[in-house]
């Protein structure tokens, strides 16, 4: 392995996690941020690619732009809904293991769009992933049916028995079988957007850096439609408590201070990715990121002391067991090692 496969490497890792921690951070502060975030993270992204990929508009698209607009709409509302989730008492545990099914959703649009047929063992893989959403989601729902219960007894709205849902109770549910369900939606939106990447690759190559600039671009004016939002919480995050910020003497609103450090993390994170894909083989970028997947995971469980049970335990590892068989990582390990021992011997 090359010095800039495990500087990419090591970068995504840091990049996404630390990614992870502001994300959750700014959650933690104003749950309603999501359209704000991601309109910030486009912007950065937009910007940085118009000075650096396209030179000041200098240089020609390689792929026609008219082309690029089927997949700016599929990127910006998978982008959009997923962040909008948080809104609907979604915690980032849970986000990250619905996002770890991608593959449920990518395998049902194969089998629909493309006629596709996969061998017994990805049926599997994909059971696995299911079910470990199924019973991380389900318990999640018991986490939410049950947290205005650890309120004030003196609320009016809570039951004094305490064992009687209340209105806000049944509010609280609801609105999270909201998200549920736009986390299921931004899956499928998500796999829709890989097969016409696909296709698009296919006819006119790959080009990663001018598709990461041109999707973030033409996405902004969508963000018009959010705009009321964006503001409002643009305002939360400018009346925030205010901190210094280490080596630049300057006093900040804490919630900007973790939304520059999420963008730029966030840029980190997706760039290192890209390099990566183009340093080494699909197996160490699948290994890659799915272990970044899981640590980001493990941290936010134990530095944010987010609720997990062992039932949340073990759909965990049904999703990235899932994932690593689904993707021939233990098949490719066993032949790489029988090879090996065949050389030795």
């Amino acid at each position: 392995m090359n010095s800039k496969a495990g500087l990419a490497i090591f970068t995504v890792l840091l990049g996404c996690m630390l990614n992870n921690i502001f994300l959750e951070y700014i959650i933690k502060l104003d749950a309603g941020a999501g359209h704000l975030i991601t309109f910030l993270q486009f912007l950065f992204i937009a910007v940085h690619g118009f000075i650096f990929t396209s030179k000041f508009g200098t240089v020609k698209p390689k792929v026609p732009l008219r082309d690029y607009l089927t997949l700016v709409v599929f990127f910006f509302l998978t982008s959009v809904v997923n962040n909008w989730a948080f809104n609907f008492n979604i915690p980032v545990p849970l986000h990250m293991i619905f996002r770890a099914g991608s593959l449920i959703a990518n395998m049902i649009m194969g089998i629909l769009l493309l006629n596709k047929k996969y061998t017994w063992d990805k049926y599997l893989s994909v059971f696995m992933i299911t079910a470990g959403i199924i019973i991380c989601t389900l318990y999640s729902s018991k986490d939410v049916g049950n947290a205005c219960l650890d309120c004030d007894n003196t609320n009016p709205q809570l039951p004094q028995d305490g064992n009687k849902p209340s209105s806000v109770d049944v509010d609280q549910f609801f609105w999270w079988i909201i998200g549920i369900l736009l986390l299921t939606g931004a899956l499928l939106l998500s796999a829709r957007m890989g097969i016409y990447q696909e296709t698009l690759y296919k006819v006119h190559g790959k080009h990663p850096e001018e598709a990461l600039f041109y999707t973030h671009l033409y996405s902004l004016p969508g963000f018009l439609l959010y705009s009321s939002s964006i503001w409002e919480h643009s305002v939360v995050a400018t009346n925030s408590d205010l901190v210094s910020v280490p080596f630049f003497n300057v006093v900040m609103p804490i919630i900007w201070v973790y939304l520059i450090l999420n963008v730029l993390t966030q840029y980190i994170c997706i760039s290192s990715v890209y390099v990566l894909t183009t340093e080494c083989t699909s197996l160490t970028v699948t290994l890659v990121i799915t272990l970044r997947k899981f640590l980001s995971l493990i941290l936010s469980i134990v530095y944010f002391k987010n609720p997990f049970t062992i039932a949340h335990w073990f759909g965990t590892i049904l999703v990235f067991a899932g994932t690593l068989i689904f993707t021939e990582v233990p098949k490719r390990i066993l032949e790489a090692q029988k090879q090996k021992s065949k050389k030795e011997n």
